[in-house]
């Protein structure tokens, strides 16, 4: 569903000596089902904004509309935000705390006043959406790190939201982990029609995965676009302040610089392989 962030500002400790401002007057739109990456240093501001997408904190002014409802309502039932906007946030296995992987996931809706039939059927869903195909029965707490943000995962997916967001999910995995969490991600994107934010010091998952990015930069949007368009019209100012680009732009840009006909915009590995192939195979016809 879409989200539309107007003229959001967030003081912390305000009206204090020291306080400070984390997000200054920002204004965006994210369109229905779209994927968006948020990218940004530390202290720019992508943390405060996440919470503020989930309700956890309150703009100092502004406010954040999610499909024509407006959660920044000083008034609003945090219960109505968590029907919107789900959040799965770094370490998400830290958030399991029942003693079967069932249990844990009904939590939520059964905090939303559901009958238990539908609970079992929203359980059931969201479990089938994440993979685990494992009795429900078991306890969280046996399975391996990847296994677990399932669970938590589907925790949140099982409350139905309408916007999910992931605050760098796959920290501390290892590469299959990792590798594992960002196909779920992009299959829960795929088959459930969800609007996904997604926050991840990874640029090269970022390129790969996103059809948006924001891109954050002490307490304002720096740049928002496509993947294509951030990362190779801005790779500069992205280095400048501090944030990597990915490894395949890296690279086409010193193929570049030792004289091979590489295009400055590839992003994924086809397009290197492929733009070396060209290249060699023009070298063999000289």
């Amino acid at each position: 569903m879409s989200v539309i962030v107007k003229n959001l500002t967030y003081i912390y400790d305000e009206g204090m000596p020291f306080a400070s401002k984390a997000i200054d007057d920002i204004s965006f739109e994210i369109k229905d089902n779209d994927f968006v990456g948020l990218i940004g240093h530390t202290g720019s501001g992508k943390s405060t904004l996440i919470q503020h997408l989930n309700g956890l904190l309150k703009p100092s002014s502004g406010e954040i509309i999610v499909n024509g409802f407006n959660i920044t309502d000083k008034d609003l039932n945090l219960t109505e935000i968590r029907k919107r906007v789900g959040i799965v946030f770094q370490y998400p296995e830290y958030q399991l705390f029942e003693e079967t992987v069932e249990k844990d996931i009904a939590f939520g809706p059964g905090n939303l006043g559901l009958d238990e039939e539908e609970i079992s059927k929203r359980v059931r869903k969201s479990m089938e959406a994440v993979g685990l195909d494992y009795e429900t029965y078991k306890s969280p707490f046996d399975l391996s790190g990847g296994q677990k943000r399932r669970v938590a995962i589907a925790g949140v997916i099982a409350m139905n939201p309408e916007v999910l967001i992931l605050d760098e999910p796959t920290a501390g995995l290892d590469p299959g982990g990792r590798d594992e969490i960002f196909n779920l991600i992009k299959k829960l994107h795929r088959d459930n029609n969800i609007t996904i934010i997604l926050s991840s010091h990874s640029m090269d998952d970022m390129a790969k995965l996103a059809q948006t990015i924001i891109v954050m930069n002490h307490g304002k949007i720096e740049f928002m676009g496509t993947p294509r368009e951030v990362f190779t019209s801005h790779a500069d100012k992205l280095r400048e302040i501090g944030l990597d680009v990915p490894q395949v732009l890296e690279l086409a840009t010193k193929l570049r610089n030792k004289g091979f006909d590489i295009r400055p915009d590839v992003l994924t590995v086809e397009e290197i392989k492929d733009e070396i192939l060209k290249v060699m195979r023009g070298r063999k016809k000289c």
